[in-house]
């Protein structure tokens, strides 16, 4: 039985984070709703009472049934976690008169306490609540204080129970990853087996045990999460599974044949289709970004449908559905955003009777790719950067024409290659080229030119939640201008895009 620790979300900026960091230490853990969460059983070493942006005072705020965790395994609240713990079981948290946000240091550290093993006085940590804590009930005791926060860190004498006013999650608590090591691994005795081979050696046992004989279809995107999950369900079941690997006409310059030799080369089974010319019949003349996903969708669903229906006696749909997805599909508040549609296929497994499989489920964006490390997926496809399902359409602003987007396949060709070719492909998470829907004046030889204007962009992330621009050479930003322009017929200006997620978008659609 796999150890954990269960987190309960209150609705925190920072939940996801707190999970990284703890399986970043090897432990395996699951985020569940505040209100919605299992019964612990032996296999729970820990709990964790994430941040809110609610307060314990509010007369709806969230509360958690905690009778059978508070006392009996060990528990550690953090900021309005740590507050709950207070307000109600007998202290007092009050609207804060000092600011509590930002960088802070622990003046005061009780070094014998097990939470701060290790910790240095004065550590620097991250705070950021408008309440606070302003008396403690009887049988805690204080840990850690800051110059304006006495109860900033709290212990309940008997207990192992802990909570802190700050997050430790988070990169501006420099010694936050030892907190957390020293609850998960100390405290809970956690044995820290959660690694990429161990999770691809017990999914490959676990897919055989549920699929057994059946035959399983899966969707190829050329992405990391879809190729990751062949190669775990192809080690699992072999050939049956069906891989469907479908050409929208929307992928960059050439990239259909390749990634189609490159799947072939790893054993997998795979079909391809080529659909380009059915896509484009349906999108010819199409503006609107939204009417182009769905247009997108639903001859994706068509061809799909239909190429599936080839492989007899199908039982299973595989998707390549990763956590994040999981998580926001039962947030705090109910269910929230649909979850990605280029994780999913839409609506195949009810219309073809199919169960459906997700061996990424429990899975992070960059654990995805640790765990293709360890099947030995190669570079090409595990650094491949993300790429959106409805392809260049979202990148082929305004009205959609063959000849536009043969025009914006030819500039991407030479950004993502010249990336590529100047060793800058690996320090970028995501790159592109659009082609906006406005022309602009220009001078080639002695011709006055009317002509289309592109963008470059590029950004670093993690997760694609938040990303920065990437502050590319300049000799390599003319470069590439210079090969656009001179290169591609129909393109007279390139502009670079400065701005970060947030405000703007990755995508510009």
């Amino acid at each position: 039985m796999q150890e954990k620790i269960l987190i309960l979300d209150f609705g925190s900026q920072y939940t996801q984070l707190i999970a990284r960091r703890i399986r970043e230490i090897n432990v395996y853990c699951e985020i569940h709703p505040f209100n919605h969460f299992p019964v612990p059983d032996e296999s729970v070493k820990g709990v964790i009472l994430s941040g809110s942006p609610s307060s314990v005072r509010d007369k709806n705020a969230p509360t958690p049934d905690l009778s059978k965790i508070k006392g009996i395994i060990p528990l550690l609240g953090v900021c309005y976690g740590a507050q709950h713990l207070v307000h109600n079981f007998g202290g007092e948290v009050l609207h804060s008169s000092t600011r509590e946000y930002g960088r802070a240091n622990l003046v005061s550290v009780n070094s014998n306490d097990p939470l701060f093993t290790n910790i240095k006085q004065g550590t620097q940590v991250w705070m950021s609540h408008a309440d606070t804590i302003a008396s403690i009930p009887e049988g805690y005791e204080i840990t850690g204080s800051t110059a304006d926060v006495k109860a900033g860190a709290y212990h309940i004498k008997g207990e192992s129970t802990w909570g802190i006013q700050f997050h430790p999650e988070v990169y501006h608590t420099t010694e936050g990853t030892q907190m957390l090591k020293n609850f998960v691994v100390g405290i809970c005795a956690c044995l820290q087996n959660w690694t990429p081979d161990s999770f691809a050696e017990s999914t490959v046992i676990n897919l055989k045990k549920q699929l057994g004989d059946d035959k399983v279809i899966l969707g190829l995107s050329g992405g990391v999460d879809s190729s990751v999950a062949a190669s775990l369900l192809n080690k699992a079941i072999g050939k049956n599974l069906t891989c469907i690997f479908v050409d929208n006409g929307l992928l960059r310059k050439n990239e259909f044949n390749k990634v189609l030799e490159s799947y072939i080369g790893l054993g997998l089974n795979v079909v391809g289709v080529e659909a380009g010319n059915r896509f484009l019949d349906h999108l010819e003349g199409v503006s609107d970004p939204e009417t182009k996903r769905k247009i997108i969708g639903r001859v994706f669903i068509e061809v799909f449908d239909e190429e599936a229906r080839k492989v007899k006696d199908v039982k299973w749909l595989a998707q390549g559905t990763i956590y994040p997805d999981v998580i926001e599909s039962v947030s705090v508040n109910g269910p929230s955003a649909t979850i990605k549609s280029h994780h999913n296929v839409g609506g195949l497994p009810k219309k073809m009777h199919l169960k459906v499989v997700e061996p990424l489920c429990l899975l992070f964006k960059d654990e995805v790719r640790r765990v293709g490390h360890a099947l030995g997926l190669p570079d090409y496809i595990l650094k491949r950067h993300p790429f959106p399902g409805p392809g260049l359409a979202i990148r082929l602003l305004g009205k959609m024409t063959r000849e536009k987007l043969e025009i914006l396949k030819e500039a991407d060709d030479i950004f993502i290659e010249g990336l590529k070719k100047h060793g800058l492909y690996d320090s970028v998470w995501q790159a592109a080229v659009i082609l906006l829907p406005v022309q602009s004046v220009g001078v080639m030889g002695d011709e006055r030119t009317y002509e289309n204007a592109v963008v470059l962009r590029a950004v670093g992330s993690t997760d694609g939640m938040t990303a920065d621009w990437s502050h590319l050479p300049y000799e390599f930003l003319g470069l590439i201008s210079n090969e656009i322009i001179n290169k591609v017929k129909g393109i007279n200006r390139v502009v670079y895009d400065i701005s970060s997620k947030p405000p703007s978008t990755i995508e510009w659609e």
